[in-house]
């Protein structure tokens, strides 16, 4: 209603007191992520997505630190950089960490790429019409560190948020270009519509130097995991079985499902470049939900468990309790398997 009268009050659930006290958090969750995705470009931007994540550090006593525009080289964030740097509205990087530094380290990274036009290698308009919700990953890891914080887990929290705009100017980084990243590999740009992965590699390498005990990304990364699996079932991926059978597992619990996919490692043959380490797009066209997340293991230290999840944030049909917008897609598995993992006293 933020842009219009509500003209329907909409239905009312008439639920017991203490069940609503169990569900309230994950409600109050689940329509977070629906008003942020459903918001417009022009209201959620990178600065804007950023102060959403303060909010909730504000909210928890939680501590915040942001990273813009050019100090984004100067800190070591290339790929963050080159794919916002065309933007009127700077790039930038927001961290969140909450907790205590003995607990457990866990790290919550969340694409935010507030518009994504394609870049260069512009999207046809009906493609582009949705790209608002780029945002979604985003959007979700600042949800799921609300539930965290609520239900207060014992761990030390760290949220990660690459929020930029892939906007076309004249210093928009161009396909066939080569650029840094934070952990030293070099990308050949194949397609600047792959941006997504760009931005999630500088975060992810820099969540790995600090020796987490597990580490989940959300983001809206590609179009092929739609294809496969359609709106409702977002893939995971995992370097570790029991970190995607625990996911699996808490989805069904509480009906949130996700469907594993392969990291079939000799699909990475498809990202070979001939002038750089690696290419962000794949070759062919084939398995693309699998080279995406082929891509981000490149960044991820071995030994440490590690799963993407590659959610639609968006219901294109309305159902019961579910408008058409933004929605929430794997985030009560995600707090479902943490709270397993680590329960409170």
């Amino acid at each position: 209603d933020r842009y219009r009268e509500a003209k329907d009050p909409g239905t009312r659930l008439v639920i017991e007191p203490s069940v609503e006290e169990r569900v309230r958090p994950l409600l109050e969750a689940q329509c977070l992520v629906r008003d942020l995705v459903n918001t417009p470009t022009e209201d959620m931007g990178p600065v804007e997505l950023t102060d959403a994540l303060q909010a909730e550090a504000d909210r928890f006593d939680g501590r915040m630190r942001l990273v813009e525009g050019e100090a984004l080289l100067d800190e070591n964030y290339p790929a963050i950089h080159a794919v916002g740097r065309a933007a009127e509205r700077a790039p930038r990087l927001a961290v969140l960490e909450w907790g205590n530094a003995d607990d457990p380290l866990v790290v919550l990274v969340g694409k935010g790429v507030c518009f994504d036009t394609g870049g260069l290698n512009i999207k046809p308009g009906g493609s582009m019409a949705l790209m608002k919700k780029d945002m979604g990953g985003a959007a979700h890891v600042i949800a799921l560190a609300r539930l965290v914080m609520n239900a207060g887990l014992p761990v030390h929290l760290r949220v990660m948020i690459p929020a930029v705009e892939n906007a076309i100017a004249g210093n928009a980084y161009r396909p066939g270009d080569v650029i840094a990243t934070r952990l030293g590999k070099s990308v050949e740009i194949g397609n600047t519509d792959a941006e997504g992965r760009l931005v999630l590699c500088d975060a992810l390498a820099e969540a790995m130097e600090r020796k987490p005990e597990l580490v989940i990304d959300f983001a809206t990364l590609t179009g092929a995991a739609r294809v496969a699996l359609g709106p409702d079932l977002p893939p995971v991926f995992s370097n570790d079985e029991g970190l995607a059978r625990d996911l699996l597992a808490a989805g069904e619990l509480v009906q949130d499902p996700l469907w594993e996919l392969p990291l079939h490692g000799p699909y990475l043959e498809m990202l070979k470049s001939e002038i750089a380490d690696i290419n962000n797009a794949g070759k062919g066209g084939f398995a693309g939900a699998i080279t995406a997340a082929l891509f981000l293991q490149e960044f991820v230290t071995t030994g440490v468990p590690w799963a993407h999840i590659d959610t639609f944030a968006w219901a294109p049909t309305a159902r019961p309790g579910r408008p058409v917008g933004g929605e929430a897609l794997g985030l009560r598995a995600a707090f479902e398997c943490l709270r397993r993992r680590y329960p409170t006293a």
